[in-house]
């Protein structure tokens, strides 16, 4: 039996969450070790997401792409654009975390770093999951909820939150879903 391939973007924002980014890279590829499946995974990350893991805890397999990588990879007029290369190579982008600043930044159009300007090139009809990551006041503020919304209604799926003790000792909802709840939704999307 052919083995089908794959392809996902995870990406990672400046939440304490992104801590979690080794193990989530790692559980999506161990989820076809025994299947007639193939995963292709790359990473992006913004600059401050790089603040709470190690890349060398990455499978070497698993490219790493930031804001520098961008511009390297751009010299003259006809030279590939890594964003827009990035947005047509995936099958589906998983954002996680997805921190307040940048769920708000998408909200918004604004596209000022390698990962908010993929989302602003995402092909609509692809899907693309996100999962919020914040303290529970930055959650429970009105305009998360109005942001939220808005990225629903352009057709993309949140896997939400969930109410724990976080990182600063406030305990409440606004932590990213667990790992293996985020994979369950990615081996849905790709029916495997």
């Amino acid at each position: 039996m052919e083995k089908r391939q794959h392809k996902l973007l995870i990406a990672a924002t400046g939440s304490v969450a992104a801590l979690k980014i080794p193990i989530l890279v790692k559980s999506v590829l161990e989820l076809v070790s025994n299947q007639n499946e193939i995963f292709e995974v790359r990473l992006v990350v913004t600059e401050h997401a790089k603040h709470f893991f190690d890349p060398s805890e990455l499978p070497s397999q698993v490219p790493l792409y930031d804001d520098k990588a961008e511009w390297d990879s751009w010299k003259n007029r006809g030279d590939p654009v890594l964003h827009i290369e990035l947005a047509k190579w995936a099958d589906v982008m998983v954002i996680a975390p997805l921190d307040a600043n940048t769920l708000a930044k998408m909200a918004q159009g604004i596209c000022d770093n390698l990962l908010t300007c993929t989302t602003r090139a995402w092909d609509m009809s692809k899907p693309l999951l996100f999962c919020p990551a914040m303290n529970t006041k930055m959650w429970e503020h009105p305009i998360t909820s109005k942001q939220i919304a808005m990225l629903k209604s352009w057709g993309h799926t949140e896997i939400p939150p969930i109410s724990k003790t976080l990182m600063c000792g406030d305990t409440g909802m606004g932590a990213m879903a667990e790992v293996p709840t985020i994979v369950n939704v990615i081996k849905d999307v790709f029916k495997v």
